[in-house]
């Protein structure tokens, strides 16, 4: 299945930002935690493409003392005509090519249907924006239909310890604003 087909019926989507005209995320049929609260509407989707920066550290409480910890990420933003449309990176931090931005909290995660291997699903708060473009008003993120991105499969360990990995990742996100 093509990545618009996840998620979107793509009748009546136009423009760069592929504003909510037409696109549908089924909120019910997501995990609750991840579900967006009644009374916003679908703003805009993309698809993002990354990576993920994990390091091997020392972690109290981890079986074998050590695990792969993620660090910042990035991501080009791509609209349904696969145009770049913007950026995702640390904070998390959404930026358009209009230069608007959008600053998420994390409210809630759900584990990725597709299981290991994939981030999380993810459910955040807008916390603070800039610019009078289309991340103006936007007051929810969700990041869906998660592929790759997970922790890597090498072990870390005493020896690989300060050692980085960078992993790549597909992710739904999709952007509300109140009705």
């Amino acid at each position: 299945m093509t990545f618009p087909s996840r998620l979107l019926a793509a009748a009546g989507l136009a423009g760069v930002w592929c504003a909510g005209a037409g696109a549908i995320v089924d909120n019910a049929a997501l995990p609750a935690a991840v579900q967006v609260p009644p009374g916003h509407a679908l703003r805009l989707w993309s698809l993002g493409r990354g990576e993920v920066h994990y390091a091997c550290r020392r972690q109290a409480g981890v079986e074998g003392g050590y695990a792969w910890v993620p660090g910042l990420s990035a991501a080009r933003l791509y609209d349904l005509n696969r145009r770049e449309i913007g950026w995702s990176f640390e904070g998390p931090t959404w930026k358009s090519v209009d230069g608007s931005r959008v600053i998420g909290r994390a409210l809630a995660a759900a584990p990725a249907p597709a299981g290991a291997g994939h981030l999380p699903l993810q459910l955040l708060r807008a916390a603070g924006a800039s610019g009078q473009g289309t991340m103006s008003g936007v007051s929810y993120i969700q990041r869906l239909n998660t592929r790759g991105g997970g922790a890597p499969a090498q072990a870390c360990n005493a020896r690989r310890e300060g050692r980085e990995r960078r992993v790549a990742y597909e992710a739904d996100f999709v952007f509300y604003g109140p009705r």
